[in-house]
């Protein structure tokens, strides 16, 4: 599951127009909560779509009625002005917690807790058995405690821990090999926030291994409908996508970053392939060009193996003549059709290469995996590809 950024704009941050601007920063990151106070819920909604949190105080009864008039959140938080967060003492017998009894009987959805010593830390524990949301903010010791609540309570609930810049956000998504569910941002510094939701994405994005397969054959094999996947994101020099005939071995294709003298760069676009070939997908699955389409998902691959999704614009798709450029890697074989064009960029050990200067003994980037796909997911049935 990736990991959830929460951004605290309530009124501790400052008026409305200094929350008006945290939230709209946050809004254009990607964050996926905003945390307000109950009588914001209504204004966040009329700046965008996110999921809206909402302290309950004893102010307003946002649980009952008058919820509807100020805009109903997707969850409620107590702990706000009341024992979370320190403004009243903790009871010696939590049974008689007032922020525990409106998780368990008044209907809110989550608890926030300050974390000031060990009976705080209890206190999160309790609230995490009813809470659906369990925010904690170490004030003194801030690893520990996550630790030690990750250990305890992080299959009861989403632990989400409070973090004032991208650093610590790292630091509580890494924390015990698990990490919290989620971090809670206090700032208004949009490179912290824009750089905190990189650090959400990068953490649940697959890593794949690519190796050098040797080029067998490189022939012309007339003429195919050949697939361009344009997608709606900007790729850097060092990306393209892993496309190919068979499944078991995709062949890295660069985007089209490059200038040439002929023809301007397309730095959106990787002219993948014909339309039988297969293309990877965000889930490890594939698809084929032929199936691709404005909204679908396309995994982009760097020449590290690092990914990230990326949506697809179109596919655009024209009658091109093709190349069949045939691998060995070890004892296996594989093989694909590429457009015969220069701007279709293959890697070696050497760095990027034109398709069309490609020959018989060099080295090309690839992907091996299991071999054999139903509608795309792997199958272990015994299929044969050639």
């Amino acid at each position: 599951m990736t990991p959830a950024v929460w951004l605290k704009a309530d009124d501790d941050v400052g008026d409305w127009e200094t929350r008006k601007r945290r939230i709209t920063t946050g809004l254009e990151a990607g964050v996926d909560w905003i945390l307000v106070d109950e009588w914001d819920v209504s204004k966040v909604r009329e700046l965008g779509e996110v999921n809206v949190a909402a302290f309950v105080t004893e102010d307003v009864d946002v649980i009952g009625e008058q919820a509807e008039e100020l805009g109903e959140a997707d969850a409620y938080v107590v702990g706000k002005d009341g024992e979370g967060d320190g403004t009243i003492d903790l009871p010696t017998d939590f049974a008689g917690s007032a922020d525990l009894s409106t998780l368990r009987r008044d209907g809110a959805d989550g608890a926030f807790v300050r974390i000031f010593d060990e009976d705080y830390e209890a206190f999160a524990e309790a609230a995490a058995a009813d809470a659906e949301h369990t925010i904690v903010v170490g004030e003194n010791w801030k690893i520990i405690p996550l630790e030690n609540l990750i250990a305890r309570i992080g299959s009861e609930t989403d632990l989400v821990a409070g973090v004032q810049s991208a650093a610590e956000a790292e630091t509580a998504f890494d924390t015990l090999d698990i990490g919290a569910d989620g971090v809670l941002l206090y700032t208004d510094d949009p490179d912290e926030i824009r750089e905190t939701v990189r650090i959400r994405d990068a953490t649940n994005r697959e890593s794949v291994d690519l190796e050098f397969a040797e080029v067998v054959e490189v022939e012309p094999a007339g003429s195919a409908d050949r697939v361009c996947v344009d997608t709606a994101s900007i790729m850097d020099d060092d990306e393209g996508m892993l496309v190919g005939s068979m499944s078991r071995g995709l062949f890295f294709v660069y985007a089209e970053t490059a200038d040439s003298p002929y023809v301007a760069s397309r730095p959106f676009r990787v002219n993948a392939g014909a339309v039988h070939a297969y293309v990877r997908t965000p889930d490890g699955d594939t698809k084929y060009l032929s199936e691709q389409g404005s909204g679908d998902e396309v995994q982009i691959v760097d020449t590290q193996g690092n990914t990230r999704e990326a949506i697809v614009g179109r596919a655009k798709i024209e009658r091109r003549p093709m190349f069949r450029v045939r691998v060995r890697a070890e004892d296996d074989e594989f093989e694909t059709l590429l457009q015969n064009a220069e701007t279709i960029k293959v890697q070696t050990p050497d760095g990027r290469r034109a398709i069309t200067d490609l020959e018989s003994g060099d080295e090309v980037a690839v992907f091996r995996q299991s071999g054999g796909r139903h509608f795309g997911e792997p199958v272990d049935e015994r299929i044969i590809e050639k």
